[in-house]
């Protein structure tokens, strides 16, 4: 036929099993395995000789939605009261949860029936030592709520003198174990949830808090440990970081510090305006996370951290232009009646946060 298309028939490399595709019309274009199989290897070969820019998937930077861009050196801690100890948990349980939770310390209490307490001894506490360096784990300071039954400023001088004996025996018992940070609350114009506290003036309450103090900073010297003041501000003494300093530095020994608590005083008032003034005499830290929209101003008003008002950006930022090291300790006081390492491991990620080891 005159007007008939020549055709041919497809490379062996092109056929198929469709007979509608048998032949190709003349100047067919058709792409081979073999040719197909050349134009991969030259193309993988132009890749290996690219630019790096080229090769290297684009780097992202820390994301300020999962924790803090910037990375403070500081040291990661608990207080003991956050774990069901001693009912659900005892001493050795309670390091082992904080090891295994990311925890580089734990702060332990000192109470009157318990592991650490005045039926215990220099071997007790030694005993105690061996298990948190088999643990792998640092004890970052003694507390205890001894002081609120026995303040060093009581008008009962019975009381008083019941506060300072207990007071020499945590310094001892935290020398005993290698421990440097003791907590140490001074005295209190008024307990307002001890109903057994008859008020004491303000001048008579810092002139007996100076004297146990200046007592007690002598046997921590000789201890080699640091006694460190407690803001509480709801005991109505030392309500101003510059009243802080007074005491402190009226002292004029080295091992009186300040234990800094950034949710005591948030009720009315900002940690981040706090920790500029004291500045180094900072020697230890609680975090307790507050909650401004609350009404309820005691104990419970303390939330487990980042469930609060604290802006914890500025009081990092602050903390560490005062050249701050060591330990952020959260302080909170009821352990979850339900699964209780849940708060155990969601204050160590909170931390990792805050601290940004995870950004």
């Amino acid at each position: 036929m005159k007007n008939a298309v020549s055709l041919q028939r497809w490379p062996e490399d092109c056929r198929t099993n469709d007979p509608h595709f048998s032949v190709l019309p003349p100047g067919h274009n058709c792409l081979t395995r073999r040719d197909a199989v050349k134009a991969v290897l030259i193309s993988a070969g132009a890749a290996a000789f690219s630019t790096p820019a080229r090769a290297q998937t684009p780097k992202h930077g820390p994301d300020p939605r999962k924790g803090s861009p910037k990375r403070y050196d500081m040291k990661k801690s608990i207080n003991q009261w956050a774990f069901p100890y001693p009912q659900r948990m005892n001493l050795k349980e309670c390091l082992q949860l904080a090891k295994d939770a990311g925890f580089d310390g734990i702060e332990l209490n000192y109470d009157l029936e318990n592991d650490l307490s005045p039926k215990s001894g220099t071997k007790d506490y030694h005993d105690v030592r061996r298990l948190a360096d088999k643990i792998g784990i640092q004890i970052s300071g003694l507390c205890s709520f001894l002081f609120w039954p026995y303040p060093l400023t009581s008008n009962d001088p019975d009381k008083r003198g019941k506060g300072m004996e207990l007071a020499g025996k945590i310094a001892q018992a935290a020398h005993d174990m290698g421990v440097e940070n003791v907590l140490l609350v001074p005295g209190a114009v008024d307990i307002p949830w001890r109903d057994d506290y008859e008020p004491v003036p303000n001048d008579l309450c810092d002139r007996r808090a100076k004297e146990a103090v200046r007592t007690l900073a002598s046997q921590a010297e000789k201890l080699k440990v640091f006694l460190n003041i407690e803001n509480i501000f709801f005991n109505g003494y030392l309500m101003t970081p510059m009243e802080m300093n007074d005491f402190v530095d009226s002292f004029q020994s080295e091992n009186v510090k300040i234990h800094f608590d950034t949710g005591n005083i948030s009720i009315f008032q900002y940690p981040e305006h706090w920790v500029p003034v004291m500045g180094s005499r900072i020697k230890n830290t609680h975090f307790k996370e507050f909650s401004k929209k609350s009404t309820d101003h005691s104990l419970e008003t303390f939330r487990p951290l980042l469930d609060g008002t604290t802006n914890w950006p500025a009081v990092m930022d602050e903390l560490d232009k005062a050249g701050y090291r060591g330990y952020v300790t959260f302080e909170y006081f009821h352990p979850y009646p339900h699964y209780p390492e849940a708060l155990i491991r969601h204050t160590s990620d909170s931390l990792d946060r805050i601290l940004g080891r995870l950004s």
